[in-house]
């Protein structure tokens, strides 16, 4: 894909950092549509435990790439950049600028280094194997097949993350090479985009407390009912979708391998050491722009400091 003089500004980081709140105020301010890069609100019907934006809170501000399919849907990175470079036009075209939000870091890197899928061979085959073994053994037998042949990718890599332990062994047994050298390579690549990377940060125990407090709240707000929801209409507990943090420990409770108690602890551990694996990918990434909440005295002089950053380096006039 060939450099672009169009502007992207990214705004990521941990979940719970606050993202959603942010990137309201920064499209707001800057003329901006929203593009989400978050590989579980993409699902329709998985509503609260993906923390996903309501109509009534959007500002009439457009979003994009949130509902897009239904939970027995297979999404992935490939689609995302397909489906984000058929949207990010007519956001120019509308004299808008993209502010593309979320914290899935493999979708942001895809699409900011013009990562190309469409020469990849096709490896449904492959895909459907590993699926499967996934549903017969487990999360964990085959996190440990990752393991053996990729210990840096394994170490990124949650187990309950099938969609991208899959990924990264669908990519060795396609092409012989680990994905975790492959995504080296792709960091090196040059932007294809006028961006910005902001990444949000702060405190490490605030973002902790803030994460069990989420998960707390998913619950209050009738997370139990949304899987039981799910599952009543058919959707099985092996779908790619349901292996989501707060999906696949509120479905194994409500089938009683677990107390609901012991699901929402579980839900808080993993939630938290999901958020230091976002922070260890962003750390490797190039020309991020970090951004410590705590260094602010609040939203509106953290936006303040982004928009003189996003002036400085030419993205934005006003």
């Amino acid at each position: 894909m060939c450099k672009t003089s169009n502007p992207l500004i990214i705004l990521t980081g941990p979940t719970a950092a606050g993202k959603t709140s942010l990137s309201l105020s920064l499209a707001e301010a800057v003329g901006g549509e929203i593009v989400s890069a978050d590989s579980m609100q993409v699902y329709r019907g998985m509503d609260i435990g993906t923390a996903k934006i309501r109509p009534e809170e959007t500002r009439g501000i457009t979003h994009h790439l949130i509902d897009v399919c239904d939970p027995t849907e297979d999404y992935n990175v490939a689609r995302f950049v397909q489906e984000a470079r058929r949207i990010l036009p007519g956001i120019y075209e509308r004299g808008h600028v993209p502010v593309l939000t979320g914290g899935t870091g493999y979708y942001i890197q895809a699409l900011l280094y013009g990562i190309d899928f469409a020469e990849e061979e096709d490896t449904a085959d492959i895909r459907a194997e590993l699926m499967a073994y996934a549903e017969a053994h487990g999360a964990e037998a085959l996190h440990r097949r990752l393991a053996e042949i990729d210990p840096d990718a394994a170490e990124a890599i949650h187990p309950n993350n099938i969609k991208r332990v899959v990924r990264a062994l669908e990519y060795h047994a396609a092409n012989g090479g680990r994905i975790s050298e492959h995504n080296r390579r792709e960091r090196e690549k040059e932007a294809v985009f006028r961006s910005a990377y902001f990444v949000l940060t702060m405190d490490r125990a605030r973002l902790y407390e803030r994460i069990d407090r989420r998960v707390e709240q998913m619950f209050e707000e009738g997370l139990a009912d949304e899987v039981r929801g799910l599952l009543a209409g058919g959707l099985s507990r092996g779908a790619v979708s349901m292996q989501g943090l707060g999906y696949k420990e509120t479905a194994a409770a409500l089938c009683g391998e677990m107390t609901m108690e012991e699901a929402r602890e579980r839900i808080q551990r993993d939630t938290r050491h999901f958020a230091k694996r976002q922070l260890t990918w962003f750390r490797r990434e190039r020309d991020v722009i970090w951004l410590d909440k705590d260094a602010y005295t609040g939203e509106e002089a953290l936006l303040a400091e982004m928009l003189r950053i996003l002036r400085e380096k030419g993205i934005i006039s006003r």
